[in-house]
C-alpha cells in the first residue's frame, strides 16, 4: 500500500512525525500465566508484574469472561464537563480475546492498558478492561517484557496516557 492510498502523502508525514512519540526496546523475559476463575483483569496482571519486577510489556489474554464483567466502551458524546466513561456489563459468560500494553505510572507502579473483545453467540462488545473483567473457568496470559525503554503513563484529560521522554 503506498502513501497516497492511505490518504497521506510524504509531505504530510513530516507533520505527524513531529507529534508522534516512540521508544525502542528489546525483548526481555516471557511469562505465560494460567489465571483461575474469579481472577480479575487488569488487576491480577498488574499485581503479577509488580511482584516480578516487570515495568513494561505487551500482554495477550485469551479465555473466558464471567457474567457481570465490565468494559469501558467509550466516552459519552458531550465532553464539555469532562470525559465520562460509558460502561458495558457482560450478561452471561463470554469468550474474551484481549491485547494491551504495560507501562509504569508516575509512581513507578505497572499499569495495564488492555482492550478486549468479548463475544457470546452473535453479540460482541469491545472496550477497555479497566472496569474489571473477571475470568470464567480459566484464562491464559502471555506477557512479553520490553526492556531498555523508558515510556510511562501520565495523567492527562482523565486518562493515563503513554508518554516517552524526548531524549529516548
Amino acid at each position: 500500500m503506498g502513501w497516497g492510498s492511505r490518504g497521506t502523502n510524504r509531505d504530510d508525514c513530516g507533520e505527524w512525525r513531529k507529534r508522534m512519540q516512540y521508544g525502542v526496546g528489546e525483548m526481555g523475559r516471557i511469562f505465560v500465566l494460567r489465571l483461575e476463575e474469579g481472577d480479575q483483569l487488569p488487576d491480577i496482571v498488574e499485581q503479577f508484574a509488580e511482584e516480578h519486577g516487570i515495568q513494561r510489556g505487551l500482554v495477550f489474554y485469551v479465555g473466558g469472561g464471567a457474567d457481570g464483567s465490565r468494559l469501558v466502551v467509550g466516552p459519552r458524546e458531550n465532553m464539555e464537563q469532562g470525559i465520562v466513561p460509558m460502561l458495558h456489563t457482560l450478561r452471561g459468560v463470554h469468550e474474551v480475546l484481549a491485547v494491551g500494553t504495560l507501562f509504569p505510572d508516575d509512581a513507578g507502579v505497572p499499569v495495564l492498558h488492555l482492550h478486549a473483545a468479548a463475544g457470546r453467540e452473535d453479540k460482541v462488545a469491545v472496550g477497555c478492561a479497566r472496569a474489571g473483567v473477571k475470568v470464567w473457568l480459566v484464562g491464559e496470559v502471555v506477557l512479553l517484557e520490553i526492556a531498555g525503554i523508558e515510556g510511562r503513563r501520565e495523567k492527562e484529560r482523565g486518562f493515563s496516557l503513554l508518554r516517552f521522554s524526548s531524549d529516548e
